[in-house]
């Protein structure tokens, strides 16, 4: 499983995709979910390390 930062990274690497057309239903939804994320990241950073621990069970 990624990491937090490479998770982050290729929601960024998703939003810029669709950043031609910044009113288009899939580049706000990115956007802000980047911008959320990025905002919270220890609270992140904590939930893919749990899940992490999940998968390896």
């Amino acid at each position: 499983m990624p990491n937090s930062d490479q998770l982050l990274a290729k929601l960024y690497a998703l939003r810029k995709d669709y950043a031609d057309d910044p009113e288009d239903e899939t580049y706000q939804a990115l956007h802000h979910a980047f911008l959320f994320i990025s905002y919270n990241m220890a609270a992140f950073k904590d939930y893919v390390k749990k899940e992490a621990e999940k998968e390896e069970k």
